[in-house]
């Protein structure tokens, strides 16, 4: 791969590869595993917002491969042909394992992590689990389609997200441009020069993204695929038993 793009040819694929593809004229990305076979499976949300609705719905309807577009009910992962995964994108390949140096220099997150790939029997074990078993809520900072492709990569796991971004990079890029024009901003009294300033904000913004890299955080943790889909079946019944409570809470009230 090279240092300005992860543009790859589709004879260059190889199952377990952990592919994207950008949307809205590169606005975002969408990630998901090439399993073989002109399949990827992927994460999504059931009602796309960012898509229209005639563009989402085409997901489900492929002339070429009957299951194109099956997933679990209330299940965000699919299963995709290649073609439908891409809608007429570019394909391009993540990289695994790169160096900080190398790192730092992708400008744009969601292209690389220095976290080593686990071997590809175990990623395309973990997405056809997941494909069966569900990969939770879908959530843009924290629970998205790269956070998916991540952990079918790699296994791990952060142990909290309650108070930060999940694995993904373009997460990560989000926070960490404002963060970084945050705290380059007593710079500017500093340095005179707007190139000056404009440079302390890009490396802000370069080691923002790097401090939240899965490769290089203390807080991830190696979680079998059968454990994950486990602790998604629990989270998920005491969410349920928790608005279930609210709900008796505000009958109370409200018969008072």
């Amino acid at each position: 791969m090279g240092l300005l793009t992860n543009k790859m040819e589709r004879e260059e694929l190889k199952a377990g590869d952990h592919i994207y593809t950008y949307r809205a004229i590169f606005a975002y990305s969408h990630h998901g595993i090439f399993v073989g076979g002109s399949k990827v499976v992927h994460f999504r949300p059931e009602h796309n917002p960012m898509e229209s609705s005639s563009s989402s719905s085409s997901d489900d309807i492929c002339s070429i491969f009957p299951d194109c577009g099956f997933r679990q009910p209330d299940s965000g992962v699919v299963l995709s042909c290649l073609d439908c995964f891409l809608k007429n994108g570019s394909l391009y390949c993540f990289e695994y394992g790169v160096s900080p140096s190398v790192f730092l220099t992708k400008v744009r997150g969601g292209t690389c992590t220095t976290a080593q790939s686990d071997p590809t029997d175990s990623v395309i074990h973990r997405a056809m689990y997941l494909l069966q078993n569900g990969f939770g809520n879908y959530d843009i900072f924290k629970n998205n389609c790269e956070d998916f492709a991540l952990y079918c990569k790699t296994g791990l796991l952060i142990m909290d997200k309650l108070g930060g971004v999940g694995r993904s990079g373009q997460a990560s890029s989000i926070v960490g441009a404002p963060l970084a024009a945050l705290l380059s901003s007593p710079f500017k009294l500093l340095i005179p020069s707007p190139i000056g300033v404009a440079t302390v904000t890009a490396g802000m913004y370069c080691m923002s993204r790097y401090a939240t890299d899965i490769g290089v955080r203390s807080d991830v943790i190696k979680v079998s695929v059968e454990d994950l889909a486990l602790n998604l079946d629990l989270k998920t019944i005491e969410q349920g038993g928790e608005e279930e409570e609210e709900e008796e809470d505000s009958d109370t009230d409200y018969v008072r």
